[in-house]
């Protein structure tokens, strides 16, 4: 198969656990647009968390937000929201339970509690600029993922919710919140059309379960050999650890790139 795009995920894929890029990553992903094939990233982060990691690599299409948010070539292309009324569904449950939320829109996020401990400790681990504190910016704004924030065994709290939401841990304090069937399949799958295309000609990096449509989507899956223990089934070939030459090696083995 001669594969045309290859997605990237950001987290535990293009960085490690410090939020670095791998020098053999930097390098490979050079390599691949000199070959004239598309990097892309693909992420559950959102487009505001990736900007100065996109421009040390160059690249400047991305799926976003689990998918409800694509861009090509600079250009929105795709957009995917939480319903209104599914999002204060969420706000009365979590406010019962007292679980903190944060609410990420297209150009900012915000939180409903202030310095709230597994806010500071799962926002953080990604490096990034904690929320300001909005517990209202859900009614006038657009939303377009969650983070729910509450401790690894109380996802069944919200088992009633699951017809019109999906939650997918991320963190042991932490979990994304989707519209019910969202993946970052629908965004890969809409970018894909808008450039003509075809899924068998993509190739798709990724490590965790929130990876598991989009590996399942494209041409060629490859997890990540720090992968969640439950993606790999889903992974058409396992490459080494993000530091040991991960990407590096998983586009030799797709021969995309040379050693």
């Amino acid at each position: 198969m001669a594969y045309k795009i290859v997605f990237f995920d950001i987290d535990g894929t293009l960085v490690n656990e410090e939020k670095e890029i791998p020098a053999s990553t930097l390098a490979s992903i050079q390599q691949l647009k000199t070959s004239g094939i598309e990097p892309v990233i693909a992420t559950g982060r959102a487009p505001y968390f990736i900007k100065s990691l996109a421009e040390e690599l160059g690249i400047d299409s991305y799926v976003c937000l689990n998918g409800g948010y694509a861009v090509y070539r600079g250009e929105p292309l795709y957009k995917r929201i939480i319903a209104k009324e599914s999002v204060q569904a969420l706000v009365e449950l979590a406010a019962k339970h007292k679980h903190s939320l944060v609410f990420e829109g297209e150009h900012t996020y915000v939180t409903d509690t202030l310095d709230h401990p597994f806010v500071l400790g799962a926002v953080g681990s990604l490096k990034v600029e904690l929320p300001r504190h909005d517990p209202h910016f859900w009614q006038t704004n657009d939303v377009y993922q969650i983070f729910l924030h509450c401790e690894s065994g109380d996802e069944h709290l919200y088992e009633g919710m699951l017809t019109e939401l999906k939650l997918i841990r991320w963190h042991q304090h932490a979990m994304d919140v989707l519209p019910a069937g969202g993946s970052k399949a629908q965004g890969i799958a809409a970018l894909l059309e808008m450039i003509n295309v075809n899924p068998e000609e993509a190739v798709a990096f990724g490590d965790g379960l929130n990876d598991i449509e989009m590996l399942e989507y494209v041409g060629l899956g490859i997890a990540m050999g720090n992968s969640h223990k439950d993606l790999l089934p889903y992974a058409d070939y396992v490459t080494t650890h993000v530091d040991e030459d991960g990407i590096r090696n998983g586009l030799i083995e797709a021969r995309l790139i040379s050693v």
